[in-house]
């Protein structure tokens, strides 16, 4: 799997200052794996905003100093980012901080707008200069100018929107309160619950929110703008059905942790019924299913459930590699350094190996070629998410079909040319089973777009 993480997002409202560094830091940990491209952290103290964002993994960026230094602080607002738009510089770390006459923001996005290079080239016009190449900031730009004409922060970040097109969940600091914002389709994840002692949370997967010491209370509608402040939760739904609801799809195959419930599904059970239907599908004469780490395993459970071939572990995951690894010959074979065979368990074998995805074929290959010379006697390779034939303009990073494998090959030719005997997809006819009949995207397999799209959609156009 060579595809790019989404963003994760996080917030805490508290009634009184308190110790909110430490919890923020536990729930950051737990969205590490939805962006490792940096990470960032706003708190509201007493004395006003006090942020530290850079470049790297949360574990590098937020040492037990530099937690120790910050404040007793009433709110939070965090990121983990990965770029869907705009380069991977300090520059474009969030949370975006804006300071104005109309009051300071904070802004953390999980997302990707379809028509952020119309909206920046209308502000620019209008003599607005962009410090970043991310379009989190035109956001940002929007509600801030609406500020000085609303009578209040919900309605400036209503009002824009009605101006927004594609895919956002928002968390928003600001002086007095918490906002948090589910677009009216409802692309991304986006949930909120509550610690013992009253403290709000909000975060992009229920397993942030666990993380942290809360427990998950629901689920923002699409279109909801929920606010936290001294009288409590309010939630404002004007927006809430004005759009047909579209969750991403992928983030159950792929982007979300297993332990994660979206919209009442639990990500892991999902995972499992796309297994099954996999196997329906692609049924094979083997000896062993092997899943790849982390999300081709449920997936592989649920494929040995359904077929009766037994399971095993066959791939074995190093946790401890980080994305700045540097080969000392200046070499760097990604997958060797993350995963290994198990060549007790795969040699002499037919294998049925499961992942989530093919994008370029490249990392499949590498896989393949592991476990070959640890042995496997045959490898049928089964992906559980049909073929990527779209571009994605909501959040995942894939701006070109030429980039796209199954666009340019029959699966029979992919599996020639990344070296296994069979290739089989999950139909996009098994997609609706995964999560229960709920309303979904799968735009990137199908072609079927919610929203209009932009002619110039590529992640470096601000640059």
């Amino acid at each position: 799997m060579s595809l790019h993480e989404e963003c994760g997002v996080f917030g805490a409202y508290a009634s009184a200052p308190c110790d909110l560094a430490s919890l923020s830091y536990y729930a950051l940990y737990a969205l590490q794996h939805r962006g490792q491209e940096s990470c960032g952290l706003v708190m509201r103290t007493p004395a006003g905003f006090v942020s530290h964002k850079d470049v790297g993994l949360v574990g590098d960026v937020f040492s037990a100093q530099t937690l120790q230094g910050f404040p007793s602080a009433t709110a939070a607002v965090g990121h983990t980012r990965y770029g869907t738009t705009g380069g991977s510089g300090r520059r474009n770390c969030q949370p975006i901080e804006v300071h104005h006459c109309g009051g300071d923001l904070a802004l953390a996005h999980n997302g990707n707008l379809a028509n952020a290079a119309a909206l920046r080239a209308a502000l620019e016009r209008n003599g607005a200069i962009f410090h970043t190449s991310s379009d989190t900031e035109t956001i940002a730009y929007l509600i801030t100018r609406e500020r000085l004409h609303a009578p209040s922060l919900v309605e400036a970040v209503s009002r824009v929107m009605l101006q927004l097109e594609g895919a956002y969940s928002l968390v928003i600091l600001s002086d007095h309160r918490l906002l948090c914002v589910r677009d009216p389709h409802g692309f991304r994840p986006l949930c909120y619950g509550c610690t013992p002692d009253g403290t709000w949370l909000v975060a992009s997967e229920s397993c942030a929110i666990r993380a942290a010491g809360g427990s998950v209370l629901r689920d923002l509608q699409p279109g909801e703008i929920l606010v936290f402040d001294e009288t409590g939760c309010t939630s404002h739904r004007e927006h809430c059905s004005s759009q047909a609801k579209t969750t991403c799809i992928f983030e159950y195959i792929y982007f979300a942790r297993p332990d994660s419930v979206i919209d009442g599904v639990s990500v892991h059970e999902a995972r499992i019924r796309a297994g099954e239907a996999l196997a329906k599908a692609h049924p094979v004469d083997a000896d062993l299913v092997i899943g790849v780490p982390d999300s081709g395993v449920a997936a592989a459970l649920g494929y040995s459930a359904a077929s009766g071939i037994p399971y095993g572990i066959g791939l074995m995951k190093n946790n401890y590699v980080g994305r700045t690894f540097i080969a000392p010959d200046g070499r760097l074979d990604k997958v060797r350094i993350k995963l290994s065979a198990i060549e007790s368990v795969v040699r002499g074998r037919r294998l049925v190996l499961i992942d989530d995805s093919i994008v370029r074929g490249t990392t499949s290959g590498r896989i393949v070629r592991l476990l070959r010379e640890a042995g496997a006697k045959e490898i049928h390779l089964r992906i559980s998410a049909p073929p990527f034939l779209h571009p994605c303009y909501y959040g995942t990073d894939i701006d070109s079909e030429e980039h796209l494998i199954a666009s340019r090959r029959t699966p029979e030719e992919i599996a020639a040319m990344i070296g296994v005997e069979s290739l089989g997809y999950l139909p996009v006819s098994a997609l609706p089973s995964l999560i229960g009949g709920h309303a979904y995207c799968d735009a990137c397999f199908s072609g079927r777009y919610p929203t209009a799209v932009a002619p110039n959609t590529r992640k470096d156009q601000f640059e």
